[in-house]
């Protein structure tokens, strides 16, 4: 029981018990009526657009093309990808055709199939490029910057070296062996200046660190082991400018480059 007041000596009445809110007026829940109506609805949508998808002939594969071919034709290209013509397009596997094409023509270093809606697959493809040539039985392997051995090819490419592997005496071929020679090699093939590498003629592999280059105009440059490509090409590169009459360059040791022959 309350007691009186310190101040007026009267009792204090007790509190009445908190009213539980109202409900606003304007937020009334929705009718069973009405949820009932928004479901059937949804469930309509979502049938139509799967029937559009999968069962209708709006949105099925009509026309596969395909780009980025130098090489290749692209009729090879759409031939190797198989793509299933009428099929609806939402269920084409493009991760498949992508693996399919990089399979059976491996000159084909990417691809992207690309769904073109409402009725078309598109083929994006890049070639791989030569850096080398490896001369075999009257034809020529062709060699891209990342050491594969992607085609065979009865003519040689403009432009691009021969390899020639000598290295048959040589003792870092009992601890490198040829394909650790080959990944050299490609290394060198990448770090050459283009516009010494456009006229290379052939690219001789003594050894590890034993590897040269013959120019089309005569020249012979050494250029050592694969490593420190940069600063040899960049020693090379201020040689011919300084020398462009000479007939060897020496850039096997970078920071002290040398040349001879005039």
């Amino acid at each position: 029981m309350a007691g009186p007041s310190a101040v007026t000596g009267e009792r204090q009445r007790p509190k009445a018990p908190a009213r539980p809110p109202r409900p606003s007026p304007g937020r009334r829940l929705p009718s069973p009526r009405l949820l009932l109506a928004v479901a059937v609805l949804v469930t309509v949508l979502g049938g139509g657009a799967i029937w559009l998808l999968y069962g209708s002939e709006w949105l099925h594969v009509e026309r596969v093309t395909a780009s980025g071919t130098q090489v290749l034709t692209p009729d090879q290209v759409l031939d190797a990808a198989s793509v299933p013509v009428g099929a609806p397009l939402i269920s084409v596997d493009t991760e498949a055709i992508e693996d399919r094409l990089r399979r059976q023509l491996p000159r084909i270093d990417s691809v992207d199939a690309v769904r073109s809606w409402p009725h078309g697959i598109a083929l994006k493809v890049t070639e791989r490029k030569p850096v080398l040539l490896l001369e075999k039985d009257g034809k020529f392997v062709e060699v891209d910057a990342e050491g594969v051995r992607f085609a065979t090819v009865t003519s040689a490419p403009k432009n691009v070296p021969k390899l020639q592997l000598t290295a048959d005496r040589s003792p870092s071929l009992h601890r490198f062996g040829i394909d650790r020679l080959l990944v050299e090699a490609v290394e060198v093939a990448r770090d050459i200046p283009p516009a010494v590498a456009s006229r290379t003629r052939t690219m001789e592999v003594r050894s590890y660190d034993s590897i040269s280059l013959e120019l089309s105009d005569g020249r012979t440059v050494d250029w050592g082991s694969g490593e420190k490509g940069e600063s040899k090409a960049a020693a090379l590169t201020a040689l011919m400018k300084a020398a462009p009459d000479a007939g060897h360059f020496d850039v096997s040791a970078p920071t002290s480059p040398a040349v001879s022959g005039s």
